[in-house]
């Protein structure tokens, strides 16, 4: 009798859990978690195709300079902080699941439109396709910034979600390892790192063997681990950066609170229902998403100062012109700009060149 791949990847974790890690068994480790990472994207694809038979999903525009997506569980607060954010009125209730379609809302802030959407509350499991976890997952993987919201009272739900998110091939707060694999159509696999690696080459080929990947040369330019390998590998995790909200501050002893400060040193304590710390979050919110404000100034005129445009640290002129009119890039002659990324006020600039935040900025077009 055949197994089910969740058989399979059941026992498969099973094994692992059982095997001590020292050097004698770290290949044989290394093998376990290449085949549990493509068993486990295998029922993912399942999964996905299988809702998608179904028609199920939601169909949300992003809109605006930005999309934030609010991730928690159930009845934690999400809808009353999106209502307080965006003035959206989302349903609120105290039972579970009251948040059944994404409710999208629009915070203004500094001149910046951010998208927020608040997703149905996601539950163990969603990963492998547990309630309409699927789904939910593929509205995060487009988002810009994900708030992991967290009940004072609960704060291990932040551990859950956590995994939810890695399960998902979503990794929060890291970037993509510098790794490059250039396969080829023969000479077996060659690995070059310039580096100190933990992982020998033994290891590396059993991961890239159980991919089907036998002829293949493999840069490495950072110390790896063998979870960072397999997600070179598998080529889809999304990395994204995430703010920790603890809610519901005010019905929290000092104490608790203390404790809460000292395990997420990071995060965001607000109080949803109450209004606590509001303004703090939106500020926050808006500096992870890396926005600068430009002022643009037409020839011969004065810079519009209360109209910024907002646009994502490291923008070249060429993301101005395109944000502005698309026709812009292909009229572009030059552009003078006063401000920070200059050496000297109405220096002349080209489309490659890199603003900071506060630049005025004056484009000239062929006509």
């Amino acid at each position: 009798m055949s197994m089910t791949i969740e058989e399979d990847i059941k026992s498969i974790e099973d094994e692992i859990r059982k095997t001590s890690y020292n050097k004698a068994t770290m290949h044989h480790i290394g093998r376990l978690k290449a085949k549990l990472a493509r068993l486990k994207e295998d029922l993912q694809k399942r999964a996905t195709a299988k809702s998608a038979g179904k028609g199920e999903g939601y169909a949300v525009k992003k809109s605006g300079d930005a999309t934030v997506v609010m991730v928690g569980f159930p009845s934690v607060g999400k809808s009353t902080l999106l209502n307080c954010l965006t003035g959206t009125a989302a349903e609120v209730a105290d039972y579970d699941f009251t948040t059944l379609e994404v409710i999208p809302g629009t915070l203004l802030y500094k001149g910046a439109r951010m998208q927020f959407l608040d997703l149905p509350g996601l539950i163990s499991g969603a990963a492998a396709g547990r309630g309409r976890g699927k789904v939910v997952l593929s509205v995060m993987r487009n988002a810009d910034l994900i708030l992991i919201i967290v009940d004072v009272f609960h704060p291990q739900q932040y551990d859950i979600l956590a995994k939810e998110l890695y399960d998902a091939g979503i990794r929060v707060n890291t970037k993509p390892p510098v790794v490059v694999i250039h396969k080829a159509s023969r000479g077996g696999i060659t690995v070059n790192s310039t580096v100190d690696l933990e992982l020998d080459d033994r290891m590396i080929k059993a991961v890239l063997a159980e991919y089907k990947i036998h002829n293949a040369e493999v840069l490495i330019r950072e110390r790896i681990t063998l979870d960072d390998l397999i997600d070179v590998v598998i080529g889809n995790r999304n990395y994204i950066r995430a703010l920790t909200v603890l809610n519901k501050i005010d019905l929290a002893n000092s104490e608790q609170l203390r404790a809460l400060v000292e395990r997420f040193p990071d995060a965001v304590a607000i109080s949803a229902a109450v209004g606590i710390n509001l303004e703090a979050l939106r500020e926050r919110v808006y500096n992870e998403l890396r926005f600068i404000c430009i002022y643009m100034k037409p020839q011969g005129g004065s810079a519009d100062t209360e109209n910024p445009l907002v646009i994502k640290r490291d923008s070249t002129m060429a993301d101005v012109c395109s944000t502005i009119h698309r026709d812009f890039v292909e009229k572009f002659r030059y552009a003078r700009i006063w401000g920070k990324s200059v050496k000297y006020g109405g220096q002349r600039v080209g489309l490659l060149h890199v603003l900071a935040d506060g630049d005025v900025v004056s484009i000239v077009t062929r006509r």
